[in-house]
């Protein structure tokens, strides 16, 4: 197992290299050349700044049994079809059963953002979100299933 990580915008890189540090579990950060990483866990993957190249990178990392670490449903969907895992930073898995209702919310909101109207609020990340994904976390890193 490697835990892959979407790291643009990932709020809990800390939080995984801590566990992956202790569990002795390798970790990839793909992010593109506008966000700096500095850790001295973790292999640092950095791709250019196109629309998408750090998702096409990451997916053509993935390996079956792989964590992946992302906020976007579109990268958790080829990490399932892989045959990898899936986690959300608020600590919610993404599976076969949760995806086509979250692909299809993403969808709505697209619609509705481009018909110039507000598709809900972003909260404040808060350390009980944080609490959650490190529980999320360390159910996967157990192999359990995290639902």
């Amino acid at each position: 197992m490697r835990i892959v990580v979407d790291a643009d915008a990932c709020p809990v890189k800390d939080i995984l290299i801590r566990i992956a540090r202790e569990r002795q579990i390798p970790v990839i950060m793909v992010c593109d050349t506008a966000h700096e990483l500095s850790d001295s866990y973790s292999t640092h993957i950095t791709v250019d700044k196109a629309r998408d190249s750090a998702d096409i990178c990451l997916a053509n990392l993935l390996e079956r049994e792989d964590l992946v670490v992302t906020q976007d449903y579109g990268v958790a969907a080829l990490a399932l079809g892989k045959g990898a895992r899936a986690l959300n930073p608020m600590g919610l898995e993404y599976t076969n059963a949760n995806m086509d209702q979250l692909l299809f919310e993403r969808y709505v909101g697209q619609k509705i953002r481009r018909g110039g109207g507000r598709a809900g609020k972003n909260k404040k990340r808060t350390a009980a979100d944080d609490k959650a994904f490190e529980r999320a976390l360390l159910r996967a890193v157990d192999g359990k299933n995290m639902e």
